[in-house]
């Protein structure tokens, strides 16, 4: 923040950077737009989350592979809106028995279950977005999806972004031995192909869910964003405005993170941005070969998996409802960032 004086000699405070930068992303509409997306995404994650929206995602409601209500065929249209399961309270035996043994066990035991007289259950034969194989609804699935996958992909790319930023900002800083010991700890993690690092470390945790994917993914994708911030902060170091920080008695994290880091910050956000899409892509290989998410739970990778084989029998809705949910939330994303990026680029003029 600078000071500027008056002709009456009064001292008025100039606008600082972060005001500045907001005052550039508001006038951005393509920044505001992706900004709202964002924020619909987030807003949706956490009532998911809450168990406010999509609780019962797993409960059967169709008949399987019941179309889209908006795309259903002929076919599915003149068998009539619903299809009930089959009454087995109803159920009287006959000399069919001696096939099935235990078929009056079960109706009795059906009987004490649901009580007589109950109607039986009515599953739809299409809905918004369809249904999967076992008719549980795809557009719940892919809200409850969002939380895995959005909530794995953000905290994933946060974890990588603040490792890398801070390895690098003090081997940038600081260099000599402390230099050399993260360019070795650098080598080490990217002389190993990624996809080989992130399996390894999956079979040595032996363990699945979120919480085992954030740590797998942030803790090898942390490579690129500490090359970025060492060279940033080996350039900024010898600044002028960084020398008179120096010169008035600056500690040395406050010239590396109150003066340089706000300099550097569209570079984090930028690579913060291509994580979080990298890390929901890595969420993908890691549940279809089964480190990811278990088998009780659902993200946009498992249903991709489960898409792959239902285009065999001609069933594409669950596969374009994720892939739609996907593309729009990690384009708002990238839209978003390149806003900010320009918004906090000190170079840019106002």
């Amino acid at each position: 923040m600078t000071l500027s004086v008056h002709s009456d000699n009064s001292v008025q405070a100039s606008p600082g950077a972060w005001h500045l930068a907001w005052h550039r992303f508001s006038a951005d509409r393509t920044g505001m737009g992706s900004a709202c997306i964002v924020l619909c995404f987030l807003l949706l994650v956490a009532l998911t989350a809450m168990g406010l929206v999509a609780a019962d995602w797993e409960k059967e409601v169709a008949i399987g592979h019941a179309p889209p209500s908006w795309a259903t065929s002929a076919s599915s249209e003149g068998a009539g809106p619903s299809q009930p399961l089959p009454n087995v309270l109803d159920y009287t035996p006959s000399q069919a028995d001696v096939i099935d043994p235990i078929a009056k066990e079960w109706a009795q035991a059906q009987r004490a279950v649901k009580p007589a007289g109950e109607k039986p259950d009515v599953l739809a034969a299409h809905l918004p977005m369809g249904a999967d194989k076992w008719g549980r609804d795809v557009l719940s699935k892919t809200i409850k999806g969002a939380e895995t996958s959005v909530l794995v992909g953000l905290a994933a790319a946060l974890v990588a972004t603040v490792l890398g930023a801070l390895l690098g900002a003090v081997s940038g800083w600081f260099g000599g031995w402390v230099d050399d010991l993260s360019n070795w700890l650098y080598n080490v993690f990217h002389a190993i192909p990624g996809i080989l690092l992130i399996l390894a470390i999956a079979a040595v945790l032996d363990t699945k869910g979120s919480a085992a994917v954030v740590v797998i993914l942030g803790s090898t994708s942390w490579t690129g964003v500490y090359r970025l911030m060492r060279g940033e902060f080996m350039k900024h170091r010898e600044r002028e405005y960084v020398r008179a920080a120096d010169a008035i008695g600056a500690s040395n994290m406050r010239r590396m993170f109150v003066h340089i880091l706000p300099n550097v910050s569209h570079v984090i956000l930028v690579q913060y941005s291509l994580l979080t899409v990298a890390c929901i892509k890595a969420e993908v290989i890691l549940s279809y070969l089964g480190f990811g998410v278990p088998v009780d739970g659902v993200s946009w990778g498992t249903m991709l998996t489960e898409a792959q084989n239902d285009l065999l029998v001609g069933i594409w809705w669950q596969l374009l409802c994720a892939t739609l949910a996907m593309s729009l939330f990690v384009t708002a994303l990238s839209l978003l960032t390149d806003a900010l990026r320009d918004a906090l680029d000190p170079k840019v003029v106002q």
